[in-house]
């Protein structure tokens, strides 16, 4: 932590926050306000907004990587790895091999030794792929097993990998159908407060529907979930999941993959849950 002049005092940067110290070298509680506006201050909180919009920016590469299950070449793993914030969102992550099975836990990443795991027998390994495949969590065998273990090593996974909730689809399920109602119907006041709950969770909102993008099998596919485009003040619920193909055509159930499926119904259900349960309470 390097200090910087700011009038009679210093500032400096501590855990993400602009921290003061007096003239004798005593740190204050708070920045005092007539140096609020001095431009070393301005300067450092202008670098923490920067640096948190950096964390969240890497945060949500690594998270669609792992969405869209795209291979990511080894030299773009080592070349970010000595970023705090790349590092921090890559750590921990599961890593499988070109045959899909579990190679290990992602702990380092050095351009001359390759990828560092700890394996599945809590062994240190060293690997160099020319893809690495960070795997949704849904194609993971055994993945209670593997939660299991990672608990046991300690692992915490900033990106939402082995914890993330997942939806299999079901095996009688009809294949010819079109659409799933299971979140269908969750009412809310006023339609804004059903966009916002969209935005919040970080899915857009087009044309009346919150959409969730995903590649999967090299294909692109679309979760569609109807939130309404009317006045923001009227009531709305939430409609039918379905999903449709990059034309807009809708696709049979029996069509879509595991992925697509799992993230489909997570959002869905995301939106239901936040729905106005006191009306129902009520209702009942």
């Amino acid at each position: 932590m390097g200090w910087v002049s700011a009038g009679d005092y210093e500032v400096a940067l501590d855990d993400g926050k602009v921290v003061c110290r007096n003239a004798a070298g005593r740190r204050l509680k708070s920045v005092p306000p007539k140096i609020a506006d001095d431009p070393a201050v301005v300067g450092l909180r202008q670098l923490t907004e920067w640096l948190e919009r950096h964390e969240r920016q890497c945060l949500a590469d690594v998270e669609r990587w792992m969405v869209r299950s795209l291979p990511v070449p080894l030299g773009v793993l080592t070349r970010v790895w000595p970023d705090a914030a790349w590092q921090a969102a890559l750590r921990d992550l599961v890593v499988t091999g070109a045959d899909g099975q579990v190679a290990g836990f992602l702990r380092d990443a050095d351009p001359e030794r390759g990828l560092g795991l700890v394996d599945l027998d809590g062994d240190t390994v060293r690997i160099a792929p020319g893809l690495v495949r960070l795997p949704h969590p849904v194609l993971l065998d055994d993945l209670e097993e593997l939660r299991e273990f990672a608990v046991e090593l300690g692992v915490e996974q900033r990106a939402q990998q082995l914890f993330r909730e997942v939806w299999h689809r079901p095996a009688g399920l009809d294949a010819e159908g079109m659409s799933v109602d299971e979140y269908a119907g969750g009412s809310y006041k006023e339609l804004r407060f059903l966009h916002g709950r969209a935005a919040q969770l970080g899915y857009r909102v087009r044309g009346g529907y919150a959409v969730c993008s995903v590649l999967e099998d090299g294909r692109g596919v679309e979760a569609r979930v109807w939130v309404g485009d009317y006045d923001g003040w009227d009531e709305t619920e939430t409609g039918p999941l379905a999903w449709t193909d990059p034309a807009g055509r809708t696709l049979k159930l029996g069509q879509i993959g595991p992925v697509a499926w799992s993230e489909g119904m997570r959002m869905a259900a995301a939106l239901y849950a936040g729905r106005d349960i006191q009306d129902e309470e009520q209702v009942a």
